[in-house]
C-alpha cells in the first residue's frame, strides 16, 4: 500500500540524498537544478521515479558554453506509490537521487543497474 507523505517532509528526503553524496562528487556537479515533481510528464512512464535533462559531463567540450541548467526531476507520486513505508521511501529516494546524478556523469542505466542504482 503506498505511502502519504506532506511534500515538505518529501522535499527534505530529496536534500538529505543530495547531502549524502560525497563532497569529492557534488563538487564536480556543474548547472544542475533538482525539482520535485508530482508527476512524470506527458509521454513519460507513470512509474518513472527520476529525469535526467541535460548534457552529461562526458558529452561536453571546449564549445559548450553558458547554458541554462541542467535539470533533474524528482518524482514524487511514483515514488510515493512503489514505497510502504518511510524507511523504504527515504532509501528509494536516495537510490534515484544518486541515479539522477549519476547521469549528469555521463553514467548510464546498464552501469547504474550493474552498481545497484537502477
Amino acid at each position: 500500500m503506498p505511502i502519504e507523505m506532506d511534500p515538505a517532509r518529501f522535499d527534505e528526503l530529496v536534500d538529505a540524498a543530495l547531502d549524502g553524496i560525497p563532497d569529492e562528487l557534488a563538487a564536480l556537479v556543474r548547472n544542475v537544478v533538482v525539482l520535485v515533481e508530482e508527476e512524470p510528464p506527458e509521454g513519460e512512464p507513470d512509474d518513472l521515479l527520476g529525469l535526467y535533462d541535460g548534457v552529461a559531463l562526458t558529452e561536453r567540450d571546449s564549445m559548450f558554453g553558458a547554458q541554462l541548467p541542467d535539470r533533474i526531476f524528482i518524482f514524487r507520486g511514483p515514488l510515493l506509490d512503489l514505497c510502504e513505508s518511510e524507511e523504504e521511501l527515504v532509501e528509494e529516494v536516495r537510490i534515484t537521487v544518486v541515479h539522477e546524478v549519476a547521469h549528469h556523469f555521463g553514467i548510464d542505466d546498464d552501469r547504474l543497474h550493474d552498481l545497484g542504482y537502477a
